[in-house]
């Protein structure tokens, strides 16, 4: 009976530890698979994110000097009483705000963010966080803007020169955080 016991235990234990070693053999080439998919996904955010900040970079660069120029003219006319801020508007060819892209990294931050460095987490973060606070100021300077289109008043002018100054640090801020993300 012992020895029954014996051979059974012997061929079991000769059975599993394959079974056994399949079993390991498989979950480390999923594993390694998972991880290797994980590494084409992020490279492949990377890339994307990089050129989503990259196109945002040249838009801020090439807007900066058009809100310069608008607050120029502003400030040249800001005592002529028969100028109104369309006029100055006008004269400057428009008022731009920059488009700031971070389609890619909202797309990553909810679904896998786990496989983002930490150090780079926060630099989208802060960056997504400034382009809202653009957008905010840009809708309070279009709300200004629709309610003062005809005023000719130095006072009013003056506040849409603050304004824009305003949008123009933020858009400055958001370069530096571009900038130092790139870096990384």
């Amino acid at each position: 009976m012992k020895k029954k016991i014996k051979d059974y235990s012997f061929q079991f234990i000769k059975e599993i530890i394959p079974v056994i070693a399949g079993i390991l053999i498989a979950l480390f080439i999923d594993n390694w698979n998972s991880e290797r998919k994980d590494k084409i996904f992020v490279n492949q955010v990377y890339s994307t994110i990089s050129n989503e900040l990259k196109e945002s970079k040249n838009d801020i660069n090439a807007i900066i000097p058009q809100q310069d120029s608008l607050i120029t003219v502003l400030e040249l006319n800001s005592n002529d009483k028969k100028t109104t801020i369309l006029d100055i508007v006008m004269k400057s060819k428009g008022i731009y705000i920059p488009q700031i892209k971070t389609n890619a990294w909202k797309s990553v931050s909810n679904t896998k963010i786990d496989l983002i460095d930490f150090k780079k987490i926060i630099s989208l973060s802060n960056i997504d966080e400034l382009k809202e606070t653009l957008k905010n100021k840009t809708v309070y300077l279009m709300n200004f803007l629709y309610s003062n289109i005809h005023k000719t008043d130095k006072e009013n002018k003056q506040t849409l020169k603050m304004l824009l100054m305003d949008i123009m640090q933020t858009e400055k801020s958001l370069l530096q955080n571009i900038e130092a993300y790139e870096k990384h």
